[in-house]
């Protein structure tokens, strides 16, 4: 589920994860700065022209899965203007199937933003989660707006992607740049093109009010939820807007609402390196290790995998693929982001560097950057990237506006992380073209009111790194801080014992962990 699990703002890994020496040197200025506004709860009371949203009745229909169920749920495309026209989203639930008494909807979110929550629950969530939690709870799921089967934002077609995704994201001279910059504006005008009203209505606050109106319509007085990633914003918007609704909340691997995009995005590949080092780490003690020696310190991997990007940089590698792409920098560097998000995958990105380097065969580190990318063997991509940029530049000014900006912050973001730094800086440019401006900016969520919601951190998580759990849980007021010391994206249900006991006990019986609770 890595594509899924895609956190901040930057192109590539934007919201299916004990920071190093780097990521801490990134995250030492992650204190909430100085004068950012608190989210404000809106009324309790329904206003009277929503009220036709709150009251419609779901028609549920077979989904094509079995034990799941499907339907359409209407939002007003502009809240400040409802009768303007309407979102219709897709919603999918498996009912629970145990005789004890039910405990209501469990809505579950895999982050993104992009992922798509219909695919996560019929995948994963509705048969993988505990059954003891699948016994009591219908298990929920709607895509986002914008998102997947929710009237999709889609940008550019499948050869057109492969370009995009295959363009040079470390220009060495002026002509590269300008080349970059001219995917980019590309990509940003085939969205306001093929989108040009839905882009300005999908913000994270949106979706958090569309959860709202779902809550009404399943017959849930609070709503309980599970969020990833992403899912973690999306989950804290809702509390901050809803607090009195909120019922059992699970926000694992927690985003920081404070941060400006510049910030996530070098905090993001400070987090990023702390993973590689930890694959460094675990690399230099096999035989089997294609950046080095057994021994090898992780200085010198992380120089050996310096110096193959810059070799795909001139050279890129042949890789079998039917549509004749090669492995290019730009390619075996998203390829290797993928595999930091779950240590399950270290194995597989070692065969895929030693076929690349050793064999001349990119296709492993290929297939690695197309499951990121939600690429299928047809060439056909989900529209996961297109809904990654659009509510991510929607929610945050961007990172930066110019290339000359991205330029004087390198050796920051190089800093943070001298193998993908100068990769993600380039990244963080990709909202500067937007068609449409931000209408967020960064804030406090603390949910004044709201009943006790569980913050989960990986403190060696690439994409959310630790210290935003940290810095969510001092913003929340009721909030729970729950901590897995290792590696991956995410905790929950990812083979720790003691943090799956701590969430599942909280969903069932209400009971949240002790603040501060650790698990390894």
């Amino acid at each position: 589920m890595a594509a899924a699990l895609l956190a901040a703002a930057a192109l590539l890994v934007s919201g299916c994860s004990s920071p190093g020496s780097a990521a801490t040197a990134a995250a030492s200025s992650a204190a909430t700065p100085a004068g950012t506004a608190e989210l404000a709860a809106l009324p309790r009371a329904t206003p009277s022209p929503l009220a036709p949203y709150y009251d419609q009745k779901l028609s549920w229909r077979d989904c094509g899965v079995p034990g799941f169920q499907c339907a359409t749920m209407k939002a007003p495309l502009d809240y400040a203007r409802p009768g303007a026209g309407d979102v219709r989203l897709a919603v999918a639930r498996k009912r629970a199937t145990g005789k004890a008494k039910p405990l209501g909807s469990l809505l579950v979110n895999p982050g993104g933003p992009g992922g798509s929550a219909v695919d996560y629950l019929q995948q994963y969530a509705g048969i993988g989660y505990p059954a003891e939690v699948r016994a009591r709870y219908d298990m929920v799921a709607v895509d986002p707006r914008g998102v997947a089967r929710s009237e999709p934002v889609q940008c550019l077609n499948g050869r057109q992607m492969d370009a995009f995704t295959e363009t040079d994201m470390t220009p060495d001279d002026q002509q590269e740049t300008n080349q970059l910059v001219g995917a980019y504006k590309k990509f940003a005008e085939a969205c306001g093109t093929h989108a040009a009203q839905l882009l300005r209505h999908v913000s994270t606050v949106n979706s958090a009010r569309d959860m709202d109106i779902l809550r009404a319509v399943l017959g849930d007085q609070k709503l309980n939820y599970v969020g990833a990633s992403y899912g973690t914003f999306l989950g804290a918007t809702y509390a901050g807007l809803f607090p009195d609704r909120v019922g059992r909340m699970v926000l694992d691997g927690a985003m920081d609402p404070s941060l400006t995009a510049r910030r996530l995005n070098l905090e993001q590949t400070a987090g990023f390196e702390t993973a590689f080092q930890s694959f460094a780490k675990d690399c230099a003690k096999r035989t089997d290790c294609p950046l080095g020696a057994k021994g090898s310190t992780p200085e010198q991997i992380a120089d050996t995998m310096r110096t193959f990007f810059q070799k795909l940089d001139a050279h890129p590698v042949p890789t079998g693929d039917a549509d004749g792409r090669k492995l290019t920098e730009s390619l075996a560097t998203t390829g290797v982001i993928a595999a930091m998000y779950d240590q399950a995958e270290w194995e597989q990105l070692r065969d895929a560097l030693h076929a690349a380097m050793k064999e001349n065969d990119g296709a492993g580190l290929l297939a690695l950057s197309d499951s990121y990318y939600e690429r299928d063997s047809d060439g056909h991509y989900s529209n996961l990237m297109s809904a990654n940029a659009a509510v991510n530049c929607l929610d945050l000014p961007p990172a930066f506006t110019t290339p000359e900006q991205v330029e004087k912050a390198l050796p920051e973001f190089e800093k943070a992380s001298p193998v993908f730094g100068p990769n993600l800086a380039w990244a963080s440019l990709n909202c500067a073209y937007w068609p449409v401006k931000a209408t967020g900016e960064p804030h406090r969520i603390e949910a004044k009111g709201a009943a006790p919601i569980v913050v989960v951190g990986t403190t060696r998580d690439p994409a959310t790194p630790y210290p935003w759990a940290r810095s969510l849980a001092g913003q929340l007021t009721s909030a729970h801080l729950l901590t897995y010391v290792g590696d991956g994206h995410t905790a929950y249900g990812r083979g720790s014992a003691c943090i799956d006991s701590a969430i599942d006990t909280y969903l069932l019986k209400g009971t949240p962990p002790a603040k501060g609770k650790r698990c390894s």
